[in-house]
């Protein structure tokens, strides 16, 4: 208990002077603890109708967003506070944003494929939407010990989910058909960079020739650096934290199936991205559409 309150509580049987010099606070201390007590008190039903806003976020967020995330949505719904006060009031009620676990590998480098050159060099950024991409697969864990596999295409500029294709096997159709998506998406993809790691389904003659087909030049980065791809790497660990949320596996393909359509969608539309001034991929094109017009 705070001693000033228990001063407060027991000064009509003990007297202040008293309960001050045993508890080894100044009297003068106690005094100003009792004035600013009506400051404390709505300090504290503010942080109570806070804490109300901050569950609903999270909840919304499926358990997923943090301080960051989480003080965007209030600042965008009126609420003028800072990310200090909203991690003080988490970490009062118990709520925190996801964390990362750790990956499993699914680049398989090709030692006998063509030499490709790499036209990002790290740097994961453009001004321009449907310019430059990254693609990477990822493994959906099922029960059982199986596996299903996720193949991407994002764009580097709004970090929109432009593609996907979900299968039961690594080969190059998997990605040719995440390729075929994007396109789809896009209406062209004519002109565009698609950088991926060194695996045998990116390095395969089959992509090669897709790629050539909807006009996407290839890059890819050093064999066996994540860091070369990171975007996607760090898309992939985003996707499956965010669903899973500590579970190792979906119970079958359909959940997660399910599971990866909703969170897809929500990802593009509606999650929020600190790259993109806490703006969701869409609604971060759609910003860059009315800047161009005007």
């Amino acid at each position: 208990m705070n001693r000033c309150q228990f001063v407060e509580d027991h000064q009509r049987r003990y007297g202040v002077k008293r309960l001050c010099r045993i508890l080894g606070i100044a009297r003068s201390s106690f005094y100003h603890w009792r004035r600013s007590a009506p400051l404390r008190a709505a300090r504290q039903a503010a942080d109570a109708r806070l804490a109300t806003r901050i569950r609903l976020i999270h909840r919304a967020s499926d358990g997923t967003y943090g301080v960051p995330r989480i003080t965007a949505e209030l600042r965008e719904d009126g609420e003028a506070v800072n990310h200090k006060r909203v991690a003080r009031v988490m970490q009062a009620i118990g709520l925190a944003g996801l964390r990362l676990r750790r990956k499993h590998r699914t680049t398989i480098p090709d030692p006998a494929a063509a030499k490709v050159p790499d036209l990002i060099g790290r740097n994961f950024t453009t001004d321009e939407v449907n310019r430059k991409y990254v693609g990477d697969i990822t493994y959906l864990p099922l029960t059982g010990g199986t596996f299903r596999y996720l193949a991407t295409v994002i764009d580097l500029c709004s970090r929109r989910l432009a593609g996907r294709a979900i299968a039961d096997h690594m080969r190059a159709d998997l990605v040719i058909d995440a390729l075929k998506a994007a396109e789809w998406t896009r209406g062209s993809l004519a002109g565009a960079v698609m950088h991926t790691d060194h695996g045998a389904q990116y390095c395969s003659r089959a992509f090669a020739d897709a790629c050539r087909r909807v006009g996407v030049t290839r890059s890819m980065g050093a064999i066996g650096s994540s860091a070369d791809n990171a975007l996607a790497e760090s898309f992939n660990a985003a996707c499956k934290r965010e669903i899973l949320q500590g579970r190792r596996t979906w119970n079958d393909e359909r959940e997660a199936r399910l599971d990866l359509f909703r969170w897809l969608h929500r990802y593009n539309t509606v999650r929020r991205h600190s790259r993109l001034g806490h703006r969701s991929p869409i609604a971060y094109e759609q910003a860059l559409r009315t800047t161009s017009m005007r």
